[in-house]
């Protein structure tokens, strides 16, 4: 039957079908609770702590050829000391032993500059390490967490897969049965709700979604299914309980 030909009636009980087939739906993505999302969560978290392990091994990397590079520094001012010690033994004056005496004070003054350099880089080491450390127990903490996550969502999943997949084909089935402005409103309203209930029983005179009172006059029209009605409270489209009794 083409949407255009649905009575009221129709509509109601086609529109209820499908608020059935998603509430089914709905109490899968109850069983899984928030564990797809905290799996999300959890991944990011994880790229986000590889990412900073990354930056300081690279810092500590570059701190560790900082300090082989001073190492090089002394190394190569030793000879220099060495070889100027050397050529003060054979100096002929006063100017060439004070040249020497210069230039051995100033490699003196770069080992000293340099060793002090290694001392801070290495202060700064120790901290990234103790970082680096800290970062990667964080981390295996995260991925042990994550991987107990991943096996609990893979369990209901796999439990619950064929039946939410066939859920899936028939609401997307249904949908097809009801028109555009009737539907829009449904999916406005169920976004609206967390149990995502659009369409609603009335029950002991209250409505079954926010249950507030309806009046008696507007429980009548609702049997008398002639128009789609919607609770003043909460919005969402109220039929008897008795709506799929006449199903064919």
């Amino acid at each position: 039957m083409a949407t255009a030909e649905l009575t009221v009636e129709d509509k109601q009980k086609e529109l209820y079908r499908l608020q059935t087939i998603d509430s089914e739906l709905d109490e899968i993505k109850v069983l899984k609770g928030e564990l797809p999302m905290e799996v999300d969560d959890l991944e990011d978290e994880m790229k986000g702590l590889e990412t900073r392990l990354q930056k300081l091994k690279d810092n500590l990397s570059n701190l560790e050829t900082e300090i082989a590079n001073h190492n090089t520094n002394i190394q190569e001012s030793n000879i220099l000391i060495e070889r100027y010690t050397k050529q003060l033994d054979d100096v002929k004056n006063n100017r060439e032993y004070d040249a020497l005496s210069k230039e051995i004070e100033l490699q003196k003054l770069e080992i000293e500059l340099s060793e002090k350099k290694i001392s801070g880089i290495q202060k700064d080491m120790d901290a990234k390490t103790e970082l680096l450390e800290s970062t990667q127990a964080r981390r295996d903490e995260k991925a042990t967490a994550l991987e107990g996550k991943k096996v609990e969502l893979e369990k209901i999943i796999a439990k619950t897969e064929k039946e939410e997949q066939k859920l899936m084909k028939r609401s997307e089935k249904q949908r097809k049965l009801i028109e555009d402005r009737l539907l829009s409103a449904y999916d406005r309203i169920r976004a609206s709700y967390r149990n995502g209930l659009a369409v609603a029983f009335v029950e002991r005179d209250a409505c079954g979604g926010c249950f507030s009172k309806i009046p008696p006059q507007v429980q009548i029209e609702i049997g008398l299914r002639k128009k789609i009605i919607a609770c003043e409270h909460c919005g969402r489209v109220l039929v008897d309980e008795n709506i799929l009794a006449s199903n064919d």
